[in-house]
């Protein structure tokens, strides 16, 4: 067997994540690949991430001439999640290519999960359904033996009687048995040069977590469910003290869902680190309640977090309530605050246009926003991924469009309070608010932000205040 393994996601294909110039590595790709050279396969990895087009591939199909290709992309990342419209064609290209050459494609993403059928139809022999390592060795051992593919547990494929589905595979719970990612299969210098075009030093993403036991009715979970398991700290240690021997690095991303969930990780985590001088900063994602747990807040800022990404999405208890966040909007307000007393950075998921979200509940995330002012926003509108309870409420309006093209459409796929450009406008007019406050905080000597200096935020805040009251008239107009 000659194997070609490649991510399926492709940076220059949407325009907001190249603009903003932090490329993150295909980490669940060069997970498996890995495993595959553990177990003995001769294995060839191409990244995806930077090239320009997607075709690129096709030469080392043609050179390469291999036996099995496998795209495998990266449960780890959010982008991956959402199955962009482009990357999904990019995706069916490259089959209808392998298939001309005629190898066997084997396909394990968040979209293949979801659309297993589709992908089958465009050519693909095995579909990997959740989380991918041990099936894929699995499933490569009994092809090569002619074995029995009926006992292979967690693919669907294609035979004589078209798609035949097998039982799903149990989620590995060992995670420290995975061997590290193989970064030395990617240009790690290429990215380094991306990072460096906005002054910024490279990150690489480690994950410490697979999936997440909480059950936010919004949240798609294809490859990992809602189990959660963590490796140790001393598996996660030994890896960052390798990345920063080997690749002079300093900060990393926690890519996980929800960043040291098991009691006492994080304490042992901070431990560790202290014990063997390792001098790094890192980000994660969490959530308000875990941050108000035993002493989370200290033993995260003691070992070393920069920033955390709080999952806010709103200032309404009510639609928190909603989406089954299991949150509140008082514990959104006392672990910001918490966090800023130890010099934490706060940064903040914002969700807008869920299901009867009136203009007054927009108003009360928008107040959040300006009460707490955290170090950034990230904003979204409700995006219906297979597989989830939301999905099942607005599938029947998903008839002209039910992905989309890139990360930064923002566009409201079902029918809502207010239409479509509603949405867009107030995207716009929030980061507005947002920036005019940060501004007047900047010159009133209430705010010292590690981030931008002090003529930017200025001269934001003046090109933002016209902007405001123009976009707030549009909003008006659908109200």
């Amino acid at each position: 067997m000659r194997i070609l393994i490649a991510n399926t996601y492709y940076y220059q294909y949407d325009v907001k994540q190249w603009q903003i110039a932090q490329p993150y590595t295909p980490l669940g790709t060069l997970y498996a690949a890995s495993e595959l050279r553990k177990a003995g396969f001769e294995t060839t990895v191409f990244d995806n991430n930077l090239v320009k087009s997607h075709e690129e591939i096709y030469e080392e199909i043609t050179s390469l001439k291999p036996t099995h290709l496998i795209l495998y992309d990266d449960g780890f990342n959010y982008l991956t999640k959402m199955c962009l419209s482009t990357m999904q064609q990019a995706t069916f290209d490259i089959i209808a290519k392998a298939k001309e050459h005629g190898c066997l494609v084997i396909c394990n993403s968040s979209d293949a999960t979801d659309h297993f059928q589709l992908y089958h139809e465009k050519g693909a022999d095995f579909i990997i359904h959740g989380e991918g390592e041990l099936t894929l060795i699995e499933l490569l051992e009994t092809i090569k033996k002619d074995g029995d593919l009926n006992a292979v547990l967690g693919i669907s494929r294609n035979d004589k009687n078209g798609v035949s589905k097998n039982a799903n595979r149990q989620v590995t719970k060992n995670l420290d048995q995975l061997s590290f990612p193989s970064r030395e299969d990617i240009d790690i210098e290429a990215y380094r040069s991306i990072w460096s075009t906005k002054g910024q030093a490279l990150q690489l993403n480690i994950a410490t977590t697979r999936g997440c036991p909480y059950k936010c009715n919004w949240c798609a979970k294809p490859i990992y469910g809602n189990r959660y398991n963590s490796r140790s700290p001393e598996d996660v240690i030994q890896e960052i003290d390798y990345l920063i021997r080997t690749y002079g690095v300093d900060y990393f991303w926690m890519c996980d869902d929800i960043f040291g969930l098991k009691p006492g990780w994080v304490q042992r985590f901070r431990d560790l680190k202290n014990e063997k001088g390792l001098d790094f900063k890192y980000k994660i994602q969490s959530r308000a309640d875990l941050m108000l747990k035993d002493d989370n807040l200290d033993a995260l800022a003691e070992s070393g977090v920069d920033t955390i990404w709080l999952g806010a999405e709103s200032g309404s208890q009510r639609i928190l309530d909603a989406m089954d966040k299991g949150t509140t909007v008082d514990q959104i307000y006392t672990a910001t605050r918490k966090l800023k007393e130890r010099n934490v950075n706060v940064a903040f998921f914002l969700q807008f246009g869920y299901l009867t979200e009136t203009w007054e509940e927009v108003q009360q995330t928008i107040n959040m926003v300006l009460d707490l002012m955290p170090d950034d926003i990230g904003i979204s509108v409700s995006y219906p991924l297979p597989g989830t309870s939301f999905y099942e409420k607005v599938k029947a309006d998903l008839v002209l469009k039910s992905n989309w093209t890139d990360s930064d459409d923002l566009d409201m796929m079902f029918q809502n309070t207010y239409p479509p450009i509603f949405y867009k406008v107030l995207h716009r007019y929030v980061h507005n608010r947002y920036r005019i406050k940060k501004g007047f905080m900047r010159a009133t000597g209430k705010l010292n932000s590690k981030q931008d200096s002090f003529l930017k935020d200025i001269a934001r805040m003046v090109y933002h205040f016209p902007l405001a009251l123009l976009n707030k008239r549009k909003l008006q107009s659908y109200i």
